[in-house]
């Protein structure tokens, strides 16, 4: 009986991200945040990135180091061994530019980012970064269409380039793309995004293709539909003050004409998501694009 109940333990007890490294670009607010702290409750040291108020990042890395820290108290509660502390940063590095994501690599790559207890290894990388314009085809101005598809597509692409081969190297590796349901269906006044994120979504199938030989090593992707991030909100304000109608109004159709749910998706479940994905015995899980949208596309 005691045995069993030892078993039973370490069952409820089990923790298997525990000890593995990620970088998650876009982690500083939004859905990103949601997914560093999932995988900082989960005992994945983190590598943040994002841009914005020297505040509003510290506010954010803080509430990463939390979860960090509560799950090391679980560990050492449990007897859960894990090879160090777990470690959350962050790097300020502007995805739009390939020399500055080389940079968060080999930082990632370093022990001034998790420590001496850190071997280099970058275990899982969760492509989020994203910005939004909305305006018809006709009044879409170049330079927006570049920024678009630079951060939110470009930035997928050498980000992946540039983690492979150590993935490989070591034998295990987990890329999950933050796609969206608009890399699935279209809406008006959003080319750009939607084409980025069309394109996120095929990336995914291609790296997953010319991995699937390797040992332990998967991409997948996540397409959320709304989330109440900074950039919905955004979105949300501009038609309340288009429309003359209030905030929460604006809110109420957004969501109502795309989501039977009639609710927004929270981030902490695209974080769950992730974990799912991250999980080193999820092995046959490539090249899967998972759907959290309150039925959109189900219609």
């Amino acid at each position: 009986m005691a045995s069993r109940l030892g078993s039973l333990h370490r069952q409820v007890a089990r923790k298997p991200l525990a000890g593995l490294s990620a970088i998650v670009t876009g982690s500083t607010s939004g859905i990103g945040l949601g997914i560093a702290q999932c995988l900082a409750m989960e005992g994945v040291s983190v590598v943040m990135n994002g841009l914005g108020k020297e505040e509003d990042i510290n506010a954010a890395v803080a509430s990463v180091r939390e979860r960090a820290a509560a799950f090391d108290q679980f560990a050492a509660k449990n007897e859960i061994t894990v090879p160090g502390p777990t470690v959350v940063t962050s790097h300020g590095a502007n995805l739009m530019k390939i020399t500055e994501m080389k940079q968060l690599v080999s930082f990632a790559r370093s022990q001034d980012a998790f420590g001496k207890h850190h071997d280099g290894k970058i275990d899982i990388l969760v492509n989020n970064a994203g910005i939004q314009h909305v305006a018809p085809i006709d009044d879409f101005t170049s330079k927006a269409w570049d920024r678009v598809i630079s951060l939110n597509l470009s930035s997928v692409f050498h980000m992946t380039r540039l983690v492979l081969p150590s993935m490989k190297e070591n034998k295990f590796g987990r890329i999950i793309n933050i796609a969206s349901v608009h890399g699935l269906v279209a809406s008006t006044n959003k080319s750009a995004y939607v084409a980025a994120k069309h394109g996120v979504v095929g990336l995914t199938k291609v790296t997953a293709l010319e991995t699937a030989t390797e040992t332990n090593l998967t991409c997948n992707a996540v397409c959320p539909a709304w989330v109440l991030t900074p950039l919905v909100e955004a979105q949300v304000h501009a038609r309340a003050k288009e429309e003359g109608i209030s905030v929460d109004e604006a809110k109420g159709l957004l969501i109502g004409e795309k989501m039977p749910t009639k609710d927004f998706v929270a981030a902490e479940e695209i974080g769950r998501a992730c974990a799912y994905f991250c999980d080193p015995e999820n092995k046959g899980s490539t090249g899967t694009i998972l759907t959290v949208d309150g039925g959109w596309i189900s219609q």
